[in-house]
C-alpha cells in the first residue's frame, strides 16, 4: 500500500518517478503479486492513469490487463478496473481538452491499434462475451461499453467474431431485458455497432425478438415524447430493416406496423417542439419510408403500404400535414412518406386525393401543397418534398392523372373562380416569371401525362387566355412561345432551368403521340427554333439545352406520321444534315446522358438537390431519354426506304396494337360479366346451401319425430305385452294387483251403492211432491184438516231430515270415490313406471351378457384364426422339408447307381414288402 500512496502522488522523499517508470512498475506488481488485494490495488492505479498516459498502459500494461481477465474472474472489483482501464485505452471517446494536450499522440489511430491487438487473439473477444454475461454492475457495464468500442474500431472483424461464437449474438440480445437502465441504454448502443451493414447479424437479432423489446422500450419512453433512449432504439430499428428483405418482412408479418400509428399521434397545439422530439419523429418518419421506400421489391413495399392504410397509420401521416404549428423539417419529412406510403398504391392515392385540408371553405389536400409548391417564398426542400408528393400521388395512377388534366379543360373549369384547381396552379407556377416554378410545374405537369397517350391528346384541347383582347392560345403553343422567348423574359433564378423544365414537359408530352407532334410542327416557327438551337455554339451552360432541343426535334422525326408535307421525316432529315449535320446532331444529343445532374437525377426518384441551380432533370425523364436516345440516333441514319419498311411495320403493329387493344377490352368486358356470374353464382350457392341446411334439419328433426313416435309405439307394445305376462305378479311399493282389484270390486259396489241412494231419493222427493199436492186438496171439517195438517208437518220434517242424511252420505261417498279414483290412477302410472324400468335393466342386462358374450366370441374366434394360421404355417414347412428330402433320397439314388450300387425303388421296394407279408401270413394259416 506504501508503494501505490508513492504512485498515486502521496508524500515521498525522493524525487518522483516518471508516468512510464510508474506504469511499468504497477504493471510489474500486477504480474507478480500473489495478493488479490496488490493486484486489485495496482489495476486500479493503471486505471486511473490510463486517460493521461494512453499509449503507455496501452503498450505495457494489455497483456497483464487481459491474463487478470483470464484468472481473476471471481473478484468482480478487479475485473470492472481491468474492463475500465482497457476501454480508456481502446476507446477514442476522450475530452476536447484531453485531446488537444495528446494531438501529437494521436496522430495514428491509436484506438484501432490497440483494438487490433486485443482482437489478434479471438479468444479475448470470446472471454469478453462470458463476462458480459455476468449480472454484477460492476462487471457487466464496463465490458458492454469496451465491446462496443472495439465494434466501433474494428467492426467488420469483431462482428465476424461474434458471429461464430456459440450463442455469442443472443448473449447480447440479454441486455435488452436488463432491468437496469444503464446497461439496458448502452445496450442499444452496442447493438447498433453490432448490427452495421451486416445482413447475417441483423436477421439474427430480429429473429430475437429484438423488434418487440425496441418498440416496448419507446411505448416505455414516451413515444416521440421520449428521451435519447428512443433515438437510439429507432436508429437500431433502422439498422435492422434498412436494405434487409427478411427483416422487413418479418416486421410487416409480426403485426408492428401497427405499433408504429401511436408514434404521430399530434395534438392541437404544435408550439414549442424540444430538439429531442423533433428528432425522435423525423427518426420515425425515415423508418416508415425504409419500409415503402421505392428501392424496395415491389411486392413487399406494396404490402407494407396496404398494412399501412388498414392499420390507419396513413391517416395519421395525413393528419400531421394537415395540422398547424407543426415544425417545417418534419412537415417536410412528413410529405416525403405520405408521398412514398401512396406511390403505385391505388387505394392509398385514392385515400390521399379525398384528403382535405381543415380551411373554409375545405380545399384538397393537393391543391393546398401545390399552392406551396409554386409559392417562391416556401422554403426550397419543401417544395422538393411536395413536387415529390404529387409525382408519387400521379405514379401508375391514370384516375388521378385524369382528375389533374380535367381540371385543366374547358367544360371542367369553375366559371365563377371561387375555387382554385390544381390544373389553374400548375399553369399559374408554369407561366410564372420564377424559374424554379416554372420547372415544378412543368415536371408535375409532365407526370400528369406520363405514358397515358389519351391525357396527351385531350391536353391539346387545352386553351389559355393571354391578355384581353388577344385571341386564347392553345396550352402547346404557349410553351413554345415561352421556350423561344426565354432570354427575353426577365426571370428570378436560372433561365436555363426555366427552359429545361419547359423542354422535359414537350418531350414527354409528343413522345408516343403524334397528334402532338403534328401539333407542334404545325406551328412554322417551332422547327426553325430547334434547329437554330442546335447548330450554335454555345457555352457549357447552353450545351443541356442543346441537347434536349435535339432530343425533342429527334421525337418529332421518330414520332411523325407524315400528315403534314412540308414536315415528312424524310425532309426533317435532310433539314439536320444541311443546318446542323448528322454527326453534330447526334453528339449534341448525347450532351445529356453525360450531365452529371443527369446522373444523380437517374439514381432515385426523389428530388434531392443541394440547391436550386442544380434542379435540373426529373427521374422519370432520364428514363424516358435512356429509352429514345439510341433509337432516335438510329432514325437519323435511316433512309426514306427504310422508314417506308419501319412505316409498313409500324401500321402492322398498330393494327396488332389495335386488335390486342380490341380483345383486351373484350376480354376485360368479359372478365367483368364473370364475375358477376361468379358472384351471382356465390350468392345463388350460398342461398342454396342455407335452403339445404334448412331442409336437412327439417329432416332429421321429422325423422326424430318419427324415431320417437315409432320408439313409443313400441313401447305401448311392450306395456301391452308386458301387463298381459307379468300382471299377475307385478308389485309396487308393497301393493300388489290384487289390492287393485280388490280397490276396483270397492269402488263399483260404492257406484252401485250411489245409485240406489240417488234412485231412492227421487222416489222420496216424489212422495214429498205427492203429498204436497193431497195437502192442498183436503180440507172438508176443521179437525180433519187440523190433524192432517199437524200429521202431515210431522211427516215433512222427517222426510225433510231423512233427505239431508241421504244428501250428506252421498257426497261422503262422492269424495271417497274421488279419492279412490285417484289413487287408482298413481298405482297405474307407478305401475307402468316400474314395468318399464324393470324391463330397461333386463334388456340392458341381456345386452351387456350378449355384448361380454360376443366379445368372449370374438377372442375365441382370433385365437382359432392364430392355431389355424400356425398350423398352417407348420404344415406347410413340413411339406417344404418333405420335398428337400425327397430331393435328396433321389439324388443320393443316383449317385448309388452310377456306383454301381443296386438300388430299389420305392415301388419295388413297397411292392416286395407286400409280398413278405402275404408269405408270412400263409405261414401262419399253415401252422
Amino acid at each position: 500500500m506504501n508503494f501505490l500512496r508513492g504512485v498515486m502522488g502521496g508524500p515521498s522523499a525522493g524525487p518522483q518517478p516518471s508516468g512510464a517508470d510508474t506504469i511499468q512498475k504497477l504493471c510489474d506488481r500486477v504480474a507478480s503479486s500473489t495478493l488479490l488485494d496488490d493486484r486489485r490495488d495496482a489495476v486500479r492505479a493503471l486505471k486511473s492513469l490510463s486517460k493521461k498516459y494512453r499509449l503507455e498502459v496501452g503498450i505495457q500494461a494489455m497483456e497483464h490487463l487481459i491474463h487478470v481477465l483470464q484468472t481473476d474472474r471471481s473478484d468482480s472489483e478487479i475485473i470492472g478496473y481491468a474492463l475500465d482501464t482497457l476501454y480508456n485505452v481502446i476507446s477514442n471517446d476522450l475530452e476536447e481538452e484531453e485531446q488537444e494536450e495528446n494531438s501529437a499522440k494521436q496522430v495514428d489511430d491509436l484506438g484501432s491499434q490497440f483494438t487490433e491487438i486485443f482482437i489478434k487473439q479471438q479468444e479475448n473477444v470470446t472471454l469478453l462475451l462470458t463476462l458480459v454475461e455476468e449480472f454484477d454492475f460492476h462487471v457487466r457495464w464496463p465490458g458492454v461499453k469496451l465491446l462496443t468500442s472495439l465494434l466501433k474500431q474494428q467492426g467488420p472483424q469483431v462482428q465476424q467474431i461474434i458471429l461464430v461464437s456459440p450463442m455469442g449474438v443472443s448473449r447480447l440480445m440479454d441486455l435488452l431485458a436488463d432491468s437496469r437502465e444503464v446497461i439496458r441504454n448502452d445496450g442499444v448502443l452496442l447493438l447498433q455497432q453490432l448490427t452495421k451493414s451486416n445482413a447475417a447479424i441483423q436477421k439474427i437479432v430480429a429473429f430475437e425478438n429484438a423488434f418487440e423489446r425496441l418498440l416496448d422500450i419507446i411505448t416505455e419512453e414516451g413515444n416521440s415524447d421520449g428521451g435519447i433512449v428512443v433515438e437510439d432504439c429507432l436508429l437500431l430499428l433502422q439498422n435492422l430493416l434498412k436494405n434487409n428483405n427478411s427483416n422487413q418482412n418479418f416486421f410487416k408479418e409480426g403485426s408492428y406496423i401497427q405499433r408504429m400509428k401511436p408514434w404521430f399521434e399530434v395534438g392541437d397545439d404544435n408550439c414549442g417542439w424540444s430538439a429531442q422530439k423533433v428528432t425522435n419523429l423525423h427518426l420515425m418518419l425515415q423508418l416508415v419510408r425504409v419500409l415503402v421506400s421505392p428501392t424496395n421489391p415491389p411486392g413487399a413495399t406494396s404490402s407494407c403500404q396496404k398494412a399501412m392504410f388498414h392499420c390507419g397509420l396513413l391517416q395519421q401521416l395525413c393528419t400531421i400535414l394537415m395540422a398547424t404549428g407543426v415544425p417545417a423539417d418534419i412537415l417536410t419529412e412528413t410529405i416525403n412518406t405520405v408521398s412514398e406510403v401512396i406511390r403505385g398504391c391505388q387505394t392509398n392515392q385514392d385515400y390521399f386525393a379525398s384528403v382535405n385540408a381543415p380551411s373554409n371553405p375545405p380545399r384538397p389536400a393537393i391543391v393546398v401543397l401545390l399552392m406551396s409548391m409554386v409559392n417562391e417564398r416556401q422554403p426550397f426542400v419543401l417544395r422538393c418534398a411536395v413536387l415529390y408528393c404529387f409525382q408519387c400521388f400521379l405514379y401508375k395512377n391514370q384516375k388521378g392523372q385524369g382528375e389533374i388534366v380535367s381540371t385543366l379543360l374547358p367544360s371542367t373549369i369553375d366559371a365563377t373562380g371561387n375555387s382554385v384547381s390544381a390544373g389553374q396552379l400548375l399553369c399559374g407556377g408554369l407561366f410564372s416569371t420564377d424559374s424554379l416554378s416554372n420547372w415544378c410545374a412543368a415536371v408535375a405537369l409532365a407526370h400528369a401525362l406520363q405514358e397515358n397517350a389519351t391525357l396527351k391528346e385531350q391536353l391539346l384541347r387545352v386553351q389559355l387566355a393571354t391578355s384581353i383582347g388577344n385571341p386564347p392560345v392553345s396550352l402547346l403553343q404557349q410553351c413554345t412561345n415561352i421556350l423561344s422567348q426565354g432570354d427575353k423574359i426577365d426571370r428570378r433564378g436560372s433561365k436555363v432551368q426555366t427552359r429545361v423544365g419547359l423542354l422535359m414537359l414537350l418531350c414527354t408530352w409528343l413522345s408516343n403521340c403524334s397528334i402532338a407532334v403534328t401539333h407542334f410542327l404545325h406551328n412554322p416557327a417551332n422547327v426553325p427554333f430547334l434547329t437554330g438551337q442546335i447548330a450554335e455554339n454555345l457555352g457549357e451552360e447552353e450545351q443541356l439545352v442543346q441537347g434536349l432541343c435535339a432530343l425533342l426535334l429527334g421525337i418529332s422525326i421518330y414520332y411523325n406520321d407524315n400528315s403534314l408535307e412540308n414536315y415528312r421525316k424524310e425532309k426533317l432529315k435532310q433539314l439536320i444534315e444541311k443546318r446542323i449535320g448528322r454527326e453534330n446532331f447526334v453528339e449534341k444529343l448525347g450532351f445529356i446522358s453525360k450531365h452529371e445532374l443527369y446522373s444523380r437525377a437517374a439514381q432515385k426518384p426523389q428530388p434531392s438537390f443541394s440547391s436550386p441551380d442544380h434542379m435540373m432533370f426529373d427521374h422519370e425523364f432520364t428514363k424516358l431519354v435512356k429509352e429514345l436516345e439510341g433509337v432516335i440516333s438510329k432514325a437519323i441514319y435511316k433512309s426514306s426506304e427504310e422508314d417506308k419498311k419501319e412505316e409498313e411495320v409500324k401500321k402492322t403493329l398498330e393494327q396488332h396494337d389495335n386488335i390486342v387493344t380490341h380483345y383486351k377490352k373484350v376480354i376485360r368486358e368479359q372478365d367483368q360479366e364473370l364475375e358477376e356470374l361468379k358472384q351471382r353464382v356465390n350468392t345463388l350457392t350460398s342461398q342454396n346451401e342455407q335452403l339445404q341446411a334448412t331442409v336437412t334439419q327439417q329432416v332429421s328433426q321429422i325423422q326424430q319425430h318419427k324415431d320417437q313416435y315409432n320408439l313409443l309405439k313400441v313401447q305401448l307394445g311392450k306395456d301391452t305385452q308386458h301387463h298381459n305376462s307379468h300382471g299377475d305378479t307385478f308389485q309396487m311399493n308393497g301393493i300388489q294387483t290384487e289390492e287393485v282389484s280388490k280397490l276396483k270390486e270397492e269402488l263399483e259396489e260404492w257406484k252401485n251403492k250411489h245409485e240406489l241412494l240417488q234412485g231412492q231419493l227421487k222416489e222420496k222427493d216424489s212422495v214429498i211432491e205427492k203429498l204436497n199436492s193431497s195437502q192442498l186438496e183436503m180440507g172438508t171439517t176443521e179437525q180433519f184438516s187440523q190433524t192432517s195438517k199437524f200429521g202431515g208437518l210431522e211427516h215433512n220434517n222427517e222426510l225433510q231430515k231423512e233427505l239431508e242424511m241421504l244428501r250428506s252420505q252421498i257426497q261422503l261417498q262422492s269424495a271417497e270415490i274421488s279419492k279412490l279414483q285417484m289413487e287408482n290412477q298413481k298405482l297405474q302410472v307407478m305401475s307402468e313406471v316400474k314395468a318399464l324400468s324393470e324391463e330397461k335393466e333386463s334388456l340392458k342386462q341381456h345386452l351387456d351378457s350378449s355384448s361380454s358374450t360376443v366379445a368372449i366370441l370374438q377372442d375365441e374366434k382370433s385365437k382359432l384364426q392364430r392355431e389355424v394360421a400356425e398350423s398352417k404355417k407348420e404344415q406347410d414347412d413340413l411339406l417344404v422339408l418333405l420335398a428337400d428330402q425327397d430331393q435328396k433320397i433321389s439324388a443320393l439314388k443316383i449317385k448309388l447307381k452310377d456306383l454301381g450300387v443296386p438300388v430299389e425303388d420305392e415301388d419295388d421296394t413297397e411292392s416286395g414288402d407286400q409280398g413278405d407279408e402275404d408269405e408270412d401270413g400263409d405261414e401262419e394259416e399253415q401252422d
